[in-house]
Order: structure tokens, then sequence, then C-alpha cells
């Protein structure tokens, strides 16, 4: 589990927090191996099965809003928005499953 939750810090820590063409590449990136390693833990057991399956819709959520922040149509601004919203909504879904790592499920 230790291995899990460094990587996880590590993903956490990568987290761009303003909007280029770089950083869209990167937080979508770090949103596909977040996936890998939820999927892993959610494997371990049927407690963090039921734990973990949270993570999965806002995950999605997360996706979109990184989408958006890519839309040719929308303004510079919009664009800025999603992103930040992304990327937060990613940090805050990051220490949520660390939190579950942590916490009583095992």
């Amino acid at each position: 589990m230790e291995r899990y939750k460094e990587e996880l810090k590590t993903l956490f820590n990568r987290i761009p927090r303003r909007h280029s063409p770089e950083n869209v590449k990167e937080i979508n990136n770090i949103a596909n191996e977040y996936e890998a390693i939820l999927t892993k833990i959610e494997a371990i057991s049927a407690d963090y099965e039921k734990s973990t399956a949270e993570f999965f819709p806002e995950l999605d959520s997360i996706r979109t809003k990184i989408k958006m922040s890519t839309d040719n149509k929308a303004s510079k601004k919009n664009k800025d928005v999603f992103f930040d919203e992304a990327s937060g909504a990613l940090k805050d879904n990051i220490e949520g499953l660390l939190g579950i790592l942590t916490g009583s499920v095992s």
C-alpha cells in the first residue's frame, strides 16, 4: 500500500496549475496514471472496491473539464477556468483516495 501512496503523492505534486497545451497533455497523462492506480487499488479487496467506486465518476468529470479547456470555441478565460476546475478536482480526488489508504479500510 505504501507504494501506491507514494505514487499518488508524486502524481499530486505533478498536477500543473496553469493552462497551456503542454499542461493539458500532462494533466491527461496524470489522469491516466491515476486511473491505473485507482483500478489496482480497487482490485485489492471488496472493501477497497466499495470505497473507490465514487472516484471513477469524478474522474470522468475531470476529463470532461480538461477537454472543455481545449475547446476552440471557448474564450481564453473560460479555458483557464475549466483547466483550473479540472486541476483542483483532480487534486481533491487524489487526496480523497490517499485518505482512504491511510484510513481504516484494509
